[in-house]
């Protein structure tokens, strides 16, 4: 008797181990068929995300790249105007001295033009 009932909770134990390995192996064949459907997906993601991230960087250059053109632009013409501004000063002086200097010689020559008579 008492092998009947060891006999009994052992293939019962057994029948539960069976049943819910089928069920495991239905799950798992479930999983492994939309596993690659996921992993598909997962892959699209990463790709579509990435070239993203790429566009994002290159308009994020562009745009350095634009504002460092600008800025060298802008140094470039503050330097020209500079540099105008520079040479008509020199013009403007040299223009006073050849001024001062005809001045200063018709005031020399008048003096002399005193003198000889």
């Amino acid at each position: 008797m008492k092998d009947q009932q060891f006999d009994k909770r052992r293939n019962t134990a057994a029948d539960a181990k069976k049943a819910l390995l089928e069920k495991f192996r239905a799950k798992n064949a479930e999983l492994e068929s939309t596993f690659e459907e996921r992993t598909a997906a997962a892959i699209k993601l990463r790709e579509e995300r990435e070239a993203r991230i790429a566009e994002r960087q290159a308009a994020k250059e562009a745009a350095e790249r634009a504002e460092r053109e600008e800025s060298e632009r802008a140094a470039r013409e503050a330097a020209e105007a500079r540099s105008r501004k520079e040479n008509e000063d020199r013009a403007k002086i040299t223009e006073l001295l050849a001024a001062q200097k005809a001045a200063r010689d018709a005031r020399y020559a008048a003096r002399k033009a005193r003198h000889k008579r």
